[in-house]
């Protein structure tokens, strides 16, 4: 069923976004028994039975199982969670098949999406080959590179003067104005069933991560680590939650104090009102978590020794590599800790490089 994150009113498991009383929406289904349910796929298939959705309609398109590398940074051991090798580049893969899977199972077959660009890239290529047209709003000030993709998976591109939050007000207004399905990932609850995925992976690959660290605008990835380790906690599997860390874009910050000077380069969270942040509130109250806000040159260094280091991805990605680096210079990352870092989006989007 899906419940509201506020009143607790309960709904049927149909494509929704809010409850009546305005606030947004998570799954709740039953536990079950996490290695007696696993299915003999190696994709994201592997974890049908934990999420909500038939298998009767499965976009053709199917997020891979991605690795989980460990490395040694300094006292650490960083534990890079390889999400730049999906399909379209970017982590947005996993949310976007449940979602395209939940709109195929209705029938809908028209849809609205604002996006700075990964979850356009994602949702234009997941439904294509499913029969979706997807009018997707992004802003002017969009990578041209990710534009030159969207525009080649033949999307009804809708651009709009202004920032991210002007997107998203557009978007919401088309949808409405055309009697079109919204499926804003910002809101979607169906898009958290699939991030959670990537904590089933990590429980699988290496365990429980002391801590998780993650890019944090719109909250897509960071609630669905949490809602993953949180039901492997109710399954019995796990004996606690890893601390989670959300890392936010200098400037744009939500749950970390506003900076005054921005981070251009971290685009991808560059979201300074997200609708789910009463929801990221209480995972850090529940994990014992805090905000890293990371800036332009933060972000550049950890970029490079990424690139250094063999991986391959945009500057999104970097920012919770700085912010390890700035926990563990203030002795909030305890020597021999293992920490998880997502690296979200693939570099090879970006033809001219940064």
């Amino acid at each position: 069923m899906l419940r509201c994150t506020r009143c607790g009113k309960a709904y049927p498991e149909t494509f929704r976004l809010r409850c009546d009383c305005g606030e947004t929406l998570l799954v709740e289904r039953e536990g079950y028994d996490f290695f007696g349910s696993l299915l003999p796929y190696l994709d994201i298939r592997r974890y049908l039975n934990f999420l909500p959705i038939g298998g009767n309609y499965l976009p053709p398109a199917i997020p891979a199982i991605t690795p989980t590398t460990s490395v040694q940074a300094g006292p650490v051991f960083a534990l890079f969670k390889l999400e730049y090798l999906q399909p379209s580049g970017s982590f947005k893969d996993r949310g976007t098949f449940v979602t395209v899977a939940k709109l195929m199972e209705e029938d809908i077959n028209e849809v609205v999406l604002d996006s700075s660009g990964n979850a356009a890239l994602s949702l234009a290529l997941y439904s294509l080959p499913a029969g979706i047209k997807a009018h997707l709003f992004v802003s002017y000030d969009t990578m041209p590179e990710k534009l030159s993709l969207l525009q080649s998976l033949g999307a009804v591109i809708h651009f709009v003067e202004g920032d991210r939050m002007a997107v998203h007000e557009k978007a919401e207004e088309f949808a409405e104005r055309e009697g079109l399905t919204y499926v804003s990932h910002w809101l979607n609850p169906y898009f958290l069933e699939g991030t959670k995925t990537a904590a089933f992976e990590v429980y699988e690959q290496v365990g429980v991560p002391d801590y998780v660290l993650v890019p944090t605008g719109s909250g897509t990835l960071f609630l669905g680590l949490w809602k993953g380790f949180k039901e492997l906690e109710k399954m019995g599997e796990i004996a606690r939650l890893p601390v989670f860390v959300a890392v936010q874009a200098a400037g744009y910050e939500s749950l970390c104090e506003r900076s005054k000077l921005p981070n251009p380069l971290a685009d991808g969270i560059a979201i300074p009102q997200p609708p789910r942040l009463k929801e990221m509130e209480r995972v850090l109250d529940e994990t014992g978590g805090l905000c890293v806000s990371v800036d332009e040159h933060e972000t550049r260094e950890a970029l490079s020794w990424l690139k250094r280091a063999g991986f391959l991805v945009e500057p999104t990605s970097a920012v919770v590599l700085a912010a390890m680096w700035k926990l563990i210079e203030r002795g909030e990352i305890s020597d021999g800790s293992r920490v998880l870092l997502p690296l979200t989006g693939s570099g090879l989007k970006l033809i001219e490089g940064i």
